[in-house]
């Protein structure tokens, strides 16, 4: 195997919850912007640099019955981590108008980390359902009367034809309905 694929192996594997996944982006991304805040000025190149991994990692982690959550939780993750590094003055209303112009700015970071979690989430729910589809699939050792046969059976068929060649239901007579001749005795109500 190639050597990336190797490293890739060795990673932990967790199986995140669609909140838990949610959860850890907001939390690694508020860290990083903080970070970032502090040793680098607020960069928002680097930011969002850092964001592409993020999203990644929490698609990978995210279980697979969460996956559509993935693509919904990275950018709300992106918005937690930009209000360190949004740079607004003037109480709460300057710090909201800072957050949503560096959203507006940086929007092709944001598009980017959560293309990146979309295309993850959706290979690996492509994958799980071919995996599926195969564990379903019959293993076909046996032969194919016995295929039909047992469809059949799970059908609720007998192998008895009726005429014209349609099989007919177990249980019934194989001249059709009901008892001979066809006739369906019919059960008078208790009164």
């Amino acid at each position: 195997m190639p050597p990336v694929v190797l490293a890739l192996r060795r990673l932990p594997q967790p199986r995140l919850t669609g909140l838990g996944a949610g959860l850890f982006a907001a939390a690694v991304m508020l860290t990083l912007g903080f970070l970032d805040r502090l040793l680098l000025d607020g960069s928002p190149v680097v930011y969002g640099l850092l964001f592409l991994p993020v999203s990644a990692l929490t698609a990978l982690w995210v279980r697979t019955a969460d996956l559509v959550t993935a693509p919904i939780g990275v950018p709300i993750a992106f918005a937690v981590g930009v209000v360190p590094i949004a740079g607004g003055t003037g109480g709460f209303g300057g710090q909201a108008m800072a957050v949503v112009t560096a959203l507006a700015v940086h929007a092709g970071w944001l598009y980017g980390g959560t293309l990146v979690a979309g295309l993850i989430a959706s290979v690996r729910k492509v994958r799980e359902m071919g995996r599926r589809q195969h564990l379903a699939r019959p293993s076909g050792s046996g032969t194919a009367g016995q295929g039909r046969a047992a469809t059949a059976r799970a059908e609720g068929r007998s192998g008895v034809s009726g005429p014209a060649g349609a099989p007919s239901v177990a249980g019934e007579a194989p001249g059709g309905r009901g008892g001979p001749g066809g006739a369906t005795a019919r059960r008078r109500p208790v009164v």
